[in-house]
């Protein structure tokens, strides 16, 4: 049999879909990596970025050291935060965690500063603040921008959450290591072609999320119009 043969005939094999190491187990491991590394990044980069897309403070900064984190290699960031925290969980979470936040935070940046300066002046002019002005008018405008550097980070973390099967943990990147150790090249094949179906399947479902969020929230925006404060004055 060649390559593919034996890569179909170890996804037929019953032993692959049930016990401690099967497909779904490990899938469920791989989704759970990848959901804690994106919340964890989301709660560091949407406060920073919706602080510099609001303020225009630190917008240089933000950009040189969302750049300087893409450059950032990830195998030798997690070794180096295996040999300083040791074995476990968080060590391995935290590397993805630096590489996710780029994406998010640029998203939510870029989002929030391209909202027109004409609907932010009105809204301060019909006297609203600061808070209310970014809760209520900015970040529903730049909802979609924002969650498409979320969609971006999650793919980023699929394909990379891989490599936390280096540190003995799970996830579909465990048949990668595995076979490689074993020279098992169906069992790699078929743990990249799980790997590669969930990003297509994880990407085809916040495309869709993506596309209503656009409309509702467009319908849903209260932007303050100039037209409505020159109604208003005398």
């Amino acid at each position: 049999m060649n390559l593919f043969e034996q890569t179909w005939a170890w996804f037929a094999d019953p032993l692959q879909w049930s016990g401690y190491s099967s497909i779904p187990t490990r899938l469920g491991e791989h989704v759970f990596y990848t959901l804690l590394t994106v919340v964890i990044a989301s709660a560091i980069a949407l406060p920073i970025g919706a602080f510099v897309g609001h303020t225009g403070r630190g917008r240089v900064v933000v950009v040189a050291l969302a750049g300087a984190l893409r450059a950032v290699p990830t195998l030798g960031l997690l070794v180096l935060f295996v040999l300083l925290a040791g074995i476990g969980l968080m060590p391995p979470i935290w590397a993805l965690v630096i590489l996710t936040v780029p994406p998010i935070l640029a998203g939510t940046y870029s989002g929030i500063a391209a909202v027109a300066p004409v609907v932010v002046d009105a809204a301060r002019a019909q006297g609203m603040r600061e808070l209310q002005i970014l809760f209520g008018v900015e970040l529903p405008n730049a909802a979609p921008v924002i969650f498409g550097g979320i969609r971006a980070a999650v793919l980023q973390v699929i394909a990379t959450a891989t490599v936390v099967a280096y540190t003995n943990l799970g996830g579909l990147g465990r048949y990668i290591f595995d076979g490689l150790a074993l020279s098992d090249y169906p069992q790699m094949l078929g743990g990249s072609v799980l790997v590669a179906v969930l990003a297509v399947v994880a990407d085809l479902i916040l495309g869709v999320l993506l596309r209503r969020l656009g409309p509702r929230s467009a319908s849903k925006r209260k932007i303050p119009a100039p037209e409505a404060l020159k109604e208003g004055m005398p």
